[in-house]
């Protein structure tokens, strides 16, 4: 069993890497020589550090500034959201600091358009990537998923209010021709993500197992949310089983994939999206 979690972590890991190799490609390559804007606080970074770099003659990297973003992030993570996810998505902004660090920003765009939608496919794929791993790019992630266990409102309602501020503050600053390529890029970036991972923020999961109490057990541990177990049979085998139903958020989605293959590799799964919960959802 030791050395199943080793790989995993390994596996965990490199594609952790290549995510934020990719996103680090597609800032360098083709969002920052394009002049247009990332979306969360890649796009905030960015924005930063060419406004210190216009208005007050400050040179500051869009990776440090990114590291420095995240810093007080992951605090707040690590007691809020989860040791595991927060320290996997920690990890991942490093990567992004370093690879932004080394790989040189190339020549201006010549093609705007283009650029912008091949960086913000680019960095899509990187970020999609990563949450399927049971992580995240960092930043408006995990403030996202904060704010949204505490009033409940969708994820994306955060993340729709910080790309127009980075929006509008690029289009009054720099022309709304920027702002409307980074729009474009934004949008490209969401329907990526939506396709690598899902674009529901909660989702329900539907498990008919044998082994009920072993996966209750696991569950609770491990993602502590509650629980549904109706008496089931099968209408073919005539067997007796449990069917479970808990509604987790699609952070969770990875992790509750591992305990199910740990636990019972045989159970039938559905996960389907979940528009709205009306009563108690656990949001700390």
């Amino acid at each position: 069993m030791k050395t199943v979690s080793v790989w995993e972590m390994i596996k965990k890991i490199s594609i952790i890497t290549f995510g934020a190799l990719l996103g680090a490609l597609a800032l360098n390559f083709f969002l920052i020589p394009a002049n247009v804007y990332a979306s969360g606080f890649a796009g905030a970074s960015q924005l930063l550090s060419r406004i210190l770099a216009d208005f007050a003659s400050i040179q500051v990297s869009t990776g440090i500034l990114l590291l420095l973003f995240n810093i007080p992030v992951a605090i707040l993570g690590w007691l809020k959201v989860g040791r595991s996810f927060t320290l996997y998505s920690f990890l991942s902004v490093v990567l992004t600091t370093v690879f932004l660090e080394f790989i040189p920003v190339q020549e201006r765009a010549e093609d705007v358009m283009l650029y912008a939608v091949f960086g913000g496919v680019i960095a899509a794929i990187g970020i999609g990537i990563t949450l399927k791993v049971g992580a995240s790019t960092g930043g408006l992630d995990i403030i996202s998923m904060v704010l949204s266990r505490m009033s409940d409102k969708s994820v994306g309602t955060y993340f729709f209010i910080l790309n127009a501020i980075i929006i509008l503050t690029a289009g009054a600053l720099y022309g709304w021709d920027k702002a409307l390529y980074t729009l474009l890029s934004v949008y490209v970036s969401t329907r990526v993500i939506d396709a690598i991972h899902t674009r529901h923020q909660k989702l329900t999961a539907m498990i008919v197992t044998k082994k009920a109490p072993a996966l209750q057990k696991a569950i609770y541990s491990r993602l502590v949310r509650g629980i549904t177990i109706v008496p089931a049979k099968g209408a073919f085998s005539n067997e007796h089983r449990d069917l479970m139903i808990s509604v987790i958020t699609r952070y969770e989605l990875y992790e509750l994939k591992k305990i199910i293959k740990e636990v019972d590799p045989n159970a039938f799964t559905n996960i389907v999206e979940t528009a709205g919960v009306l009563g108690f959802f656990r949001r700390d």
